[in-house]
């Protein structure tokens, strides 16, 4: 994929990123950002692929000048420290459990500035939809059309996400939930990004869909960082 922005617009995002900070849910310094794997309860395998994440920094860190701390951090998705982080990441296999307690922090942190990138990682579908209508009991996930801008960030991706592993033969898809105007998550179902961003070994993928991956990954992030703030 093509990068689309130009050197100019690089320079711009970096300004974009140090003013445009929401108030509640990034606390850390303007200076560089942190970003946060979310830790849950109920089984689901959410610390599987360690450098996934942190493949996706260095390759963000090497292309675009935004300032990304090089080590993420596990945050448990009840925690108030959430809120120290601009980006939360969430992925897995299997079943997510939350308490009321925990249902109403993240729904603070989306609300209040965060955003959060879930990516089904197979089996995570059936068990983040009923997360999510407990959240957000009156909302629901739209299906991002491949205008949008979050598939031509940085890198141009005219017919959406790129497909990393088969799953269950079906087409990638990315949905989207909006508060006030505002994406506050993206979630990505039957792509599994994060297995693309993993060490090459872990997956054995092929370079090509590798840099996709993570070129895709790149376009969320900066997204997240930039937009709607």
């Amino acid at each position: 994929m093509k990068i689309k922005q130009s050197t100019v617009l690089f320079t711009l995002l970096i300004f974009l990123c140090t003013i445009a900070v929401p108030s509640e849910a990034l606390s850390q310094d303007n200076d560089s950002f942190t970003l946060a794997r979310v830790k849950y309860r109920g089984g689901g395998d959410w610390y599987n692929d360690p450098s996934s994440l942190k493949n996706l920094i260095e390759f963000t860190r090497d292309r675009v000048p935004i300032s990304i701390d090089a080590e993420y951090e596990d945050v448990a998705i009840g925690s108030r420290d959430l809120f120290e982080y601009p980006f939360a990441f969430l992925t897995g296999h299997g079943t997510i459990s939350l308490n009321s307690t925990e249902a109403s922090n993240l729904r603070d942190y989306l609300d209040n500035g965060g955003f959060l990138y879930i990516d089904d990682d197979y089996g995570l579908d059936e068990h983040f939809r009923k997360v999510i209508n407990q959240i957000y009991p009156n909302e629901e996930l739209i299906e991002i059309p491949f205008e949008h801008k979050i598939y031509h960030q940085v890198y141009e991706f005219p017919n959406g996400l790129p497909k990393v592993h088969e799953h269950d033969g079906k087409a990638p898809r990315g949905y989207g939930l909006f508060r006030q105007g505002r994406m506050v998550l993206f979630y990505t179902y039957e792509s599994n990004l994060a297995d693309g961003w993993a060490n090459p070994e872990v997956h054995q993928d092929p370079e090509s869909l590798r840099q996709e991956a993570l070129q895709m990954g790149v376009n969320i992030l900066v997204y997240a960082l930039t937009s709607g703030r």
